[in-house]
């Protein structure tokens, strides 16, 4: 067991002789020197969800199988990002920010109108693990629900659309989307302009799916709100933008470290090895098609 995740020199004298490589955030490539070194290799098991940053294509080509906890991470998510949605519909974070920062009474009750979810337009943008946990949770509140993602479909219920429709007519904009060299800065400055007024943007994904800079810009002109979990830059400095605005709502990247989470993750590792030593299928095997489309 190392104690650092990313001591490269650690893991190289650990590998010898491995057969099972349980791994967590911050893990080094696997690269084809690392795997020279781990000839037993049969299995990575990785207790969080992608592992595109350090399995590459040498690992699936030695035969070495690839499994992962993502499932085990969904709901926290979902559920923090329907907290945020909550949040947003109602203006709790303005209404928390003015009375925190002194504000009169009266003051601290003015807020732009407020919505409930039931019959609210919530669009997903992405539906992911995550993403369908999410449209679960906001459906069973009442909430119609749209999806833009180019492998969805659509579903009963759950119309799939352009993602400039769903901008354009969602009050609530969720975002669930891998990182991918497509989905670098899906939302910039022209794709913001197309929320409505007093529409809300929920980001649990990745900051790599929003230009932070025009978000920014946008947010300073109190058009529309945002609740937010990942940054470009973490730890958030101290002195930027989104801390000081009355229509952000910021938690520091802890969308899904939940109790139960960090059990079931465990639980699903486990489970997952010793499918593996008792030969059977793996439940939550990556594969490498499944790589390519893995934020």
């Amino acid at each position: 067991m190392l104690d650092d995740p990313a001591d490269r020199a650690g893991l190289a004298e650990a590998l010898p002789g491995t057969e099972i490589l349980v791994t967590g955030w911050g893990m080094p490539v696997l690269d084809a020197a690392l795997l020279d070194l781990a000839p037993s290799l049969r299995l990575v098991a990785h207790i969080g969800a992608s592992v595109k940053f350090f399995v590459t294509g040498e690992v699936f080509a030695r035969g070495i199988r690839v499994t992962q906890a993502g499932q085990a991470m969904a709901r926290p998510v979902a559920e923090v990002a329907l907290a945020f949605t909550l949040s947003l519909l109602h203006r709790i974070h303005r209404f928390d920010h003015a009375l925190r920062g002194g504000a009169e009474w009266h003051a601290a009750e003015q807020a732009p109108p407020r919505h409930e979810i039931l019959g609210c337009r919530v669009g997903v943008v992405g539906a992911s693990r995550t993403g369908r946990a999410y449209l679960e949770l906001v459906r069973a509140l009442g909430a119609e629900t749209v999806v833009s993602d180019p492998y969805f479909a659509g579903e009963p219920g759950v119309p799939a659309v352009p993602l400039d429709e769903l901008l354009a007519t969602s009050r609530i904009v969720a975002l669930h989307a891998p990182v991918l060299p497509e989905t670098r800065h899906l939302l910039g400055a022209r794709e913001l302009a197309l929320m409505p007024d007093g529409a809300g943007l929920v980001n649990t994904a990745r900051s790599w799916l929003v230009d932070e800079e025009a978000l920014l810009a946008e947010l300073r002109t109190g058009r529309i709100d945002a609740a937010i979990d990942v940054f470009d830059a973490e730890p958030l400095p101290a002195d930027h933008g989104f801390r000081s605005l009355p229509n952000v709502l910021l938690t520091p990247h802890q969308a899904a470290g939940t109790v139960e989470a960090r059990r079931r993750q465990g639980a699903l590792v486990l489970d997952e090895i010793r499918r593996h030593r008792a030969e059977l299928a793996l439940r939550h095997e990556v594969t490498p098609e499944m790589l390519e489309r893995m934020g």
